[in-house]
């Protein structure tokens, strides 16, 4: 999706790498990358991506913990967040549709249909 800006926040380099080459390559997006969560909530205040994927589990401060300060700033409360988790029983999704995430991708995904998974999330054509 020309154009788009996503911010990727997970802290396994591996991870962000095929995250970022698989939007990047297969959907023509601007990706910004976080290793942790502080790091995110920085860039999602300064950046304004269009979206942001959001690793959930994290040390330090968890996908959820980041979610909640994005949606404690003006600047940022409006970014739609995909969570990517391993976590993803239907409690789980549940408890993410209750407070808002637009939507979530289970780890381990296919690169190859990440970008269209996303688009599909956001309602982007």
């Amino acid at each position: 999706m020309a154009g788009k800006r996503i911010l990727v926040v997970d802290d396994e380099d591996a991870i962000r790498e095929v995250v970022e080459a698989s939007l990047e390559l297969l959907g023509d997006f601007e990706v910004l990358t976080a290793s942790c969560g502080e790091e995110g909530v920085r860039e999602a205040v300064a950046e304004r991506p269009d979206a942001v994927l959001l690793d959930v589990m994290m040390p330090d401060m968890d996908g959820i913990a980041v979610y909640r300060k994005l949606q404690e700033d003006d600047r940022a409360r409006d970014v739609p967040v995909i969570l990517l988790t391993a976590k993803a029983q239907s409690s789980d999704r549940d408890y993410y549709a209750e407070i808002g995430v637009a939507g979530v991708i289970v780890k381990p995904f296919d690169p190859m249909g990440l970008a269209g998974e996303v688009c599909e999330i956001l309602g982007w054509k």
